[in-house]
């Protein structure tokens, strides 16, 4: 038999700090994977809700995945386009025709109304690298017209887009102009919601329908989806907000009450999944199998290296450090290290975190998968203290 590639030893150590967090209340609960060469450890720490209410964690649990989406709807869209049926660099005009003969701000925070035209149309690649030249606006909330333009109509990225049918989601968007042009800067957030549309209109397909054809049938993730049925609801975690002047946990969401409990009106492509450890170990054993899951091939190897390769230039990444950290950079959906500067930071780790409190990454290097779930909403694009212990001690425990 051969010997194991993780230490039981340090993956105890592991469990020990990770159930400091849930003692200390930073957060009720939390389900962890490290999977490599075969081996597939679990934790599950705490319990569905705070309180204890909910009964203890359990590795079944449904957590709200938040950004985690992204690389997984990123990775349905490459398998139109390796169908021919989208390509990278071809305008959206024709299927998006919301946002044809965009406008662009002289200044991100001058008035709408001064704008130049674009330079050239938006491209499905421009959605991917999240160079679209609308998104996340790096301000003081309210502080340039376009972000409160973004508020008013409902437009502002978040965790969830509002109840906004998709093809009126669009009208606003393509009422607005771009903060840059297309192609010129990273913006967060707001091309993996264009993508959704895109896919949909290219397919004529529902996105979850689309999704579940692609992705989710052939990689067995039966508990990912955009909203939770009534007969799994019992294992739908709660989930907080941490109050902004205390620090303790708010509920946010209540499994009872839920607003997953139904179908969205708008399924988010860039933050609206729930799935599971184990769904979510599926689909990064896919990853990490480049585009192979069992015998079936989800996707080619060229496919995966290209998404799984720094789209992002230099100067691109240095005006985002708070999201790369200098570290790191973009690649078609996925964060991808680019810099060894930490004890997990491998060059060509992928993957993403999520705002509701997930850490979902994949090192080809090491042949380790790494899962975090908890219920706790991160305050800032910055890992928060758990998600640094876990990924630290997920490294520590490699055992040759």
């Amino acid at each position: 038999m051969s010997a194991s590639s993780l230490s039981a030893v340090r993956l105890a150590r592991m469990r020990g700090v990770l159930t400091g967090h849930v003692a200390r209340d930073d957060l009720p609960g939390l389900v962890t994977l490290v999977a490599r060469r075969g081996e597939v450890h679990v934790e599950t720490i705490g319990s569905m809700e705070a309180g204890g209410d909910g009964g203890p964690m359990r590795r079944d649990a449904i957590f709200r995945i938040a950004s985690v989406t992204k690389q997984i709807t990123a990775a349905a869209a490459m398998t139109l386009v390796e169908e021919c049926r989208l390509r990278l660099d071809d305008p959206v005009d024709e299927l998006l025709p919301e946002l044809a003969d965009r406008r662009v701000l002289k200044r991100p925070d001058g008035p709408l109304d001064d704008t130049v035209p674009a330079h050239r149309p938006l491209t499905l690649r421009d959605l991917l690298t999240f160079r679209m030249g609308l998104g996340m606006v790096m301000a003081q909330p309210g502080e340039y017209p376009i972000q409160r333009a973004l508020d008013e109509a409902g437009l502002s990225p978040g965790l969830l887009v509002g109840p906004i049918e998709p093809d009126e989601w669009m009208k606003r968007l393509g009422d607005l102009p771009l903060v840059h042009q297309p192609g010129e800067k990273w913006m967060y957030h707001t091309g993996s919601d264009v993508l959704g549309v895109l896919m949909t209109r290219a397919t004529g397909r529902p996105l979850e329908e689309l999704l579940k054809e692609r992705l989710f049938e052939p990689l067995g993730m039966k508990d990912t989806g955009f909203h939770v049925p009534a007969d799994k609801l019992d294992r739908l975690t709660a989930s907080y907000r941490p109050d902004p002047g205390t620090g303790a946990l708010v509920l946010d969401d209540d499994p009872r009450q839920t607003r997953w409990g139904r179908p969205p009106i708008f399924p988010s492509a860039g933050g609206g999944l729930v799935s599971t450890a184990d769904d979510l170990l599926a689909f990064c054993t896919m990853m990490l199998n480049r585009g192979r899951y069992g015998g079936e091939r989800i996707l080619s190897r060229p496919s995966v290296e290209l998404m799984t390769t720094d789209q992002l230039t230099e100067e691109q990444k240095a005006e985002n450090t708070v999201f790369f950290g200098g570290g790191s950079g973009w690649g078609l959906g996925v964060n991808v290290i680019t810099r060894r500067n930490d004890l997990s930071a491998v060059p060509g780790r992928f993957g993403w975190n999520g705002g509701t409190g997930t850490s979902v990454y994949t090192d080809p290097a090491e042949e380790l998968i790494g899962i975090l779930l908890t219920q706790r909403y991160m305050t800032s694009p910055m890992p928060p203290a758990v998600f640094r212990d876990f990924w630290t001690c997920a490294y520590q425990a490699i055992d040759d």
